[in-house]
């Protein structure tokens, strides 16, 4: 069954709405009108007006509710580096970073296959070695990285964000015809949507002083691996394993006793084993409903087929 239009609130704007300017391992954008249908009622009645996305990644949900309500003040924040410095750079120094990702574009298409896929591993390397927030570099530096980042995820094979342990990102040349690498427009826009928002590094606590009564937060942690080919944390420099789900879920029963509404998306279990009931047990008396998802990413073509993720809610 497909779910139904959602009418938003607010009236639409002149120009493109802001969207993912990353393609992320577990982004949210094909699920986008099933988490819609289980907002908050009070955020669609306006007695919500902040909201705050830890673990924001792509930020599929963040650009939706940023576009469609009138929230006052937001909140994201991630333990990926590269990912808080390239959501602060487009807040703050967005025409900088189309400048240097015009740049990149134009040597990148100016090259034989050889030639891009030489590109490619030079600009990958440039991009581990180079570590421009680690002693508050020059704005020019920081949008060079950023530029980097956004080069490498759309030329990358199958468009990922993958580091090894020590950090480094370890994806393959893609060898795509006609990647858009500069989404100028794109860009302005997440930069509009970004101007009252707090951008935090750190881990999913960071948000404890920002969320009230008043605050929709969703959490979209790294998944419980279902199965060996089905592991998100592999994608992340920092392990999140079933003790930090356990921490998180400590987490989110504080925010609830704050006052704030709650979602969080996390891995079926049930998928692989029906007797697993590790989030049944930990999320008892919150509301737990089955969204339909395309797992796309896994070695075995064939078994990227329909599974069910979780949508966690205490209301």
């Amino acid at each position: 069954m497909q779910p139904k239009q959602l009418q938003f609130p607010l009236a639409p704007e002149q120009g493109p709405k802001a969207k993912p300017f990353l393609k992320w391992a577990g982004g949210k954008g094909q699920l986008l009108a099933q988490i819609g249908q289980h907002f908050p009622p009070e955020l669609w009645e306006g007695s919500l007006t902040k909201y705050a996305e830890p673990f924001i990644g792509g930020g599929a949900v963040f650009f939706q509710v940023a576009n469609n309500f009138n929230m006052h003040e937001l909140f994201i924040s991630d333990m990926n580096e590269d990912l808080v410095l390239a959501y602060r750079t487009i807040s703050q120094q967005v025409e900088l970073l189309i400048e240097q990702l015009q740049l990149i574009g134009r040597l990148y298409r100016d090259l034989d296959p050889d030639g891009r896929s030489e590109f490619y591993y030079e600009t990958r390397l440039s991009f581990n070695q180079d570590r421009p927030f680690a002693n508050g570099g020059a704005p020019e530096d920081i949008a060079e990285h950023v530029a980097r980042l956004i080069f490498l995820n759309r030329t990358c094979f199958n468009g990922l964000y993958r580091v090894n342990s020590r950090g480094h990102f370890n994806v393959p040349h893609g060898n795509y015809v006609n990647p858009r690498i500069c989404d100028a427009a794109n860009l302005r826009s997440v930069s509009r949507s970004l101007q009252n928002t707090e951008i935090h590094f750190g881990d999913f606590t960071a948000c404890r002083d920002f969320v009230d009564e008043s605050t929709f937060v969703y959490l979209d942690p790294p998944y419980r691996p279902i199965s060996k080919t089905a592991n998100f944390n592999s994608f992340y420099k920092y392990p999140f394993g079933d003790d930090e789900q356990k921490r998180l879920a400590h987490f989110y029963q504080e925010l609830g006793d704050a006052g704030a509404k709650l979602m969080l998306s996390n891995s079926d279990p049930h998928n692989e084993n029906p007797d697993d009931s590790f989030f049944e047990d930990l999320y008892a008396g919150f509301s737990i409903h089955k969204v339909s998802a395309n797992r796309r990413i896994n070695s075995n073509g064939a078994k990227r087929g329909p599974i069910t993720e979780l949508l966690i809610a205490n209301y």
